[in-house]
């Protein structure tokens, strides 16, 4: 066990992670093995033994009764329609599937037919995250998406048909523009398919990808800064005139319809991630598993902690992050007189964020009456420096100390 994990808590959420693909997409550095078809028997009784030894080392009690489960990948839909029943059976003994209010999983258009959505609904799934990036041809292919863009459509209806009646569609903007992939054809593509969620991320060229280094080399060109926010103040603004909540930096919902699974992320409750990469929070411990399949597989079958390392988030490090847990949804962040009232009352000025309060919500709230204060669209789109800047505020304010990062998140 690890010296100061709590013994009686409670695990909010639970992630498990499905790392096959058929193929690596180009900008992706994720924790993923490229097979062209995948058994989820062995990968379900691996993930079973890896919660035993997460439950011996750290003592915790089973049956653990989660309010979340999300499966994510890699391509959790790889592994066919028996996928989530096999998962399920093998947790079973220690989890216990009953209390579940979100069962997510991940699924690219290409590998989620009829079958596997009826499947994947027998078993308890009612929450689905389709994959679908963009419908622009040649932008999939450039991606190295192996769906048309018809395929989201084709996917989604299965999961309709099937009874799954929450379904989340990922986009991705800030794409090259040689592609000519037109935004606003995407989100209104996006929007007729009338999904609960969007989530949007903007396209980044990640270390040791191969969209990192043709950038590196200077074989591609990745829009600047103004086109990026451009792009990201088009979708907020689209979005919110048409009734969605923009609820977190990069999500979108219909009104109840918001991710359960990844507010437990965002509200530091203690969640257990499960299989190759994935990451947990045990309060004051944050810890992430080995990120290669072969390793990870290893480790596990041989009993050993498939852990790659482990931080301790507390004091500064704690109060860093609760700084950008807040900012980054419309939950904000509490204000206290000094140097970050201060501040925030220039975000305010500069429209990067807004008062709030509990009560009157009809009124607009001013800084008198707030009970704290939440970044706009537009401060989302700096919600680093604003984060950084805050914290050095507490710090003068003798409330923190400098802390090294925003710690590890997961997938």
């Amino acid at each position: 066990m690890v010296p100061g994990y709590a013994r009686a808590v409670t695990i909010r959420a639970i992630y498990v992670h499905a790392p096959f693909c058929r193929r690596r997409c180009g900008y992706c550095d994720f924790a993923v093995t490229v097979a062209s078809g995948a058994d989820p028997g062995p990968w379900a009784r691996l993930i079973a033994l890896e919660l035993e030894s997460v439950i011996e080392r750290e003592g915790l009690r089973p049956p653990l009764r989660p309010a979340t489960l999300y499966v994510g990948g890699g391509t959790p839909s790889l592994f066919g329609p028996h996928a989530m029943s096999a998962l399920a059976e093998a947790l079973t003994p220690r989890v216990d599937f009953g209390g579940l209010a979100e069962w997510t999983a991940e699924a690219n258009p290409e590998s989620f037919d009829g079958a596997v959505a009826q499947g994947w609904a027998a078993a308890g799934v009612n929450r689905l995250s389709l994959g679908a990036q963009t419908f622009h041809g040649p932008s999939l292919r450039w991606m190295g998406r192996l769906h048309g863009p018809e395929g989201p459509a084709r996917a989604l209806g299965h999961a309709r048909a099937a009874g799954i009646d929450n379904v989340s569609i990922d986009l991705i903007f800030g794409l090259p523009d040689r592609l000519g992939r037109d935004w606003r054809a995407d989100l209104d593509a996006a929007e007729r398919l009338r999904p609960e969620h969007l989530s949007l991320y903007g396209l980044t060229a990640e270390p040791g990808t191969p969209l990192h280094r043709r950038v590196a080399e200077g074989r591609e060109r990745l829009p600047g800064p103004d086109a990026y926010a451009s792009e990201y103040r088009l979708a907020a603004g689209r979005l919110a005139a048409r009734g969605w909540e923009h609820y977190e930096v990069s999500n979108f919902c219909r009104p109840g319809r918001a991710s359960a699974h990844n507010e437990a992320y965002w509200d530091g409750s203690a969640y257990l991630g499960l299989g190759p990469g994935a990451h947990s929070y045990l309060p004051p411990h944050r810890r992430w598993n080995l990120r290669d399949w072969h390793a990870y597989r290893t480790a596990v079958e041989a009993g050993a902690d498939a852990t790659e390392e482990t931080e301790a988030v507390d004091g500064p490090a704690r109060a860093l992050e609760r700084i950008w847990l807040g900012l980054r949804t419309r939950s904000g962040i509490p204000v206290t007189p000094g140097p970050e009232r201060a501040l925030v009352e220039g975000w305010v000025r500069e429209g990067l964020a807004e008062w709030i309060r509990p009560a009157a919500p009809e009124r607009q709230p001013t800084q008198a009456g707030a009970a704290g204060a939440r970044l706009t669209h537009e401060g989302w789109l700096v919600m680093d420096r604003l984060a950084l800047d805050l914290e050095a505020a507490s710090r003068r304010a003798g409330r923190g100390a400098a802390a090294s990062g925003a710690g590890r998140w997961p997938k």
